[in-house]
């Protein structure tokens, strides 16, 4: 399948250049604006209100925001059926329970699905191709994906490029070597080893940690 110059392309290129897993910087950039389109655009909306109650309003983390939203009105009119259903329910002693998931989630999910098989797409290791070639080379010069993006490809994607799949399990493997040398470094009596590692490795517990878990949001 060819790799079409599209937003996908571009936005996938920018992110590259960009510290970090480049779709945790999409995928987080692309639900914040969709969360706060929701609020500007759609109270209004039956439909987005009515799945907004169902799901009982964003998740825990998605909602955090809301109390120093610009838009208060908006914030306002969302809660108050939230507030209703969850009146409702102590009346009847019943614990509430959503029936449905958090808008921002489910976005998420779906930016995710659409970019991982976007660039599983992406066969640069045929050099008449330039568009997968330069996406390639982009990709090869940022910090590969965290370890739940690179396996969200691996359930999603019916084949990946080889050159994604080599780049990947070395930057694993690579995190995995410089982990252990931190960990052996920091035990008593090896300080002046310590010492010697550089910035980035003496503090590689923090990108080990991001790694692991892809950045929230």
């Amino acid at each position: 399948m060819a790799v079409v110059r599209h937003i996908n392309f571009f936005e996938l290129q920018k992110a590259c250049a960009e510290p970090g897993c480049p779709l945790c910087g999409i995928v987080t950039r692309r639900a914040d604006r969709y969360m706060d389109n929701l609020l500007f655009e759609h109270v209004s909306d039956r439909g987005f209100r009515a799945a907004y109650r169902a799901a009982g309003g964003f998740c825990d983390y998605h909602s955090r925001g809301l109390s120093s939203y610009r838009d208060g009105l908006a914030v306002a009119i969302l809660g108050r059926d939230i507030l209703l259903d969850r009146i409702a329910s102590f009346k009847k002693n019943k614990a509430w329970k959503p029936k449905d998931r958090c808008p921002v989630c489910l976005e998420r999910e779906r930016i995710e699905t659409e970019y991982l098989g976007f660039l599983s797409g992406a066969d640069a290791d045929d050099p008449s191709k330039a568009d997968e070639h330069e996406l390639r080379v982009a990709f090869q010069a940022s910090d590969g994906f965290c370890a739940p993006h690179y396996a969200g490809l691996l359930e999603k994607a019916k084949r990946i490029p080889r050159w994604l799949r080599e780049f990947q399990e070395r930057k694993f493997d690579e995190l995995l070597s410089r982990t252990s040398t931190f960990i052996e470094y920091s035990a008593y009596g090896r300080q002046e080893e310590f010492n010697a590692l550089s910035e980035k490795d003496k503090i590689v517990w923090k990108e080990l940690a991001v790694a692991l878990r892809g950045e929230l949001g």
